[in-house]
């Protein structure tokens, strides 16, 4: 009689089977997963710029417009938001990890002000802008779409993201105007110095060997310097001020 018509037996064996082939295939999987996670002798990567031509336009403008802050670039909004409910925290997560702005505006202590998105080609898609806009908005902080050919006004945004009036935007510019003068002028006295010092130093053996050599006191170091016309200019290096 054959054994495989036994159903007993079979009754047996097919699970055995089953099991093994489930074990088999765990242990296949794992083994994979692990060449996966092996670090590689040579990475297939290369690197490249993190903004793209139209959004370092608008990166350079921001850095000016708010030269006392940082500009954070492509930040995901779950590094500055926190669950109410820690209990649902890995659930938010996962759901908005890959959630970011072009740019983050924070101050130097690291609290964000605002955020800002610069669209690409094809734009942003109209879910997407909703979300972030949704979310921002709620927790109190500013959310703006802007392009390199329609920037707005310094004024208006930092009005937006600081609350700043334009009397204390243009306060602020003349303090600024204010100490570029005093460092400028700061400057310039500092490179006189440096020459006056120099011109000494040079023309002092001139002297010492006419007072040395012929006994008599000459004044032409001093007439040299008084009424020359052709002495180089204060330095001709670039200094802070060219």
């Amino acid at each position: 009689m054959n054994s495989w018509s036994n159903p007993w037996l079979l009754a047996v064996l097919v699970p055995v089977l089953l099991a093994l082939g489930a074990l088999l295939y765990a242990g296949w999987e794992s083994h994979r997963a692990r060449r996966r996670r092996k670090i590689p002798k040579h990475w297939p990567l290369s690197t490249r710029s993190l903004t793209n031509s139209e959004e370092a336009r608008v990166w350079h403008w921001l850095a000016r417009a708010f030269y006392d802050h940082h500009i954070m670039i492509k930040l995901p909004v779950t590094r500055f938001t926190l669950p109410r409910n820690r209990e649902q925290g890995m659930h938010w997560y996962r759901l908005l990890g890959g959630v970011y702005c072009t740019f983050t505006i924070c101050k130097a202590d690291g609290r964000v002000v605002g955020c800002l998105d610069v669209p690409g080609t094809g734009g942003i898609p109209r879910a997407t802008r909703l979300l972030k806009h949704s979310l921002l908005t709620q927790i109190g902080l500013p959310y703006w779409v802007i392009k390199s050919g329609n920037l707005p006004s310094v004024a208006e945004i930092r009005a937006e993201f600081l609350g700043e009036s334009i009397t204390t935007q243009a306060m602020r510019e003349r303090e600024m105007e204010e100490r570029a003068i005093i460092a400028a002028q700061a400057n310039l006295r500092t490179a006189i110095s440096r020459q006056r010092s120099s011109r000494q130093s040079d023309f002092s053996p001139l002297s010492n060997w006419s007072n040395s050599t012929t006994g008599v006191r000459s004044d032409y170091p001093s007439q040299w310097q008084e009424d020359n016309s052709f002495l180089m200019p204060l330095d001709s290096r670039k200094g802070d001020l060219l």
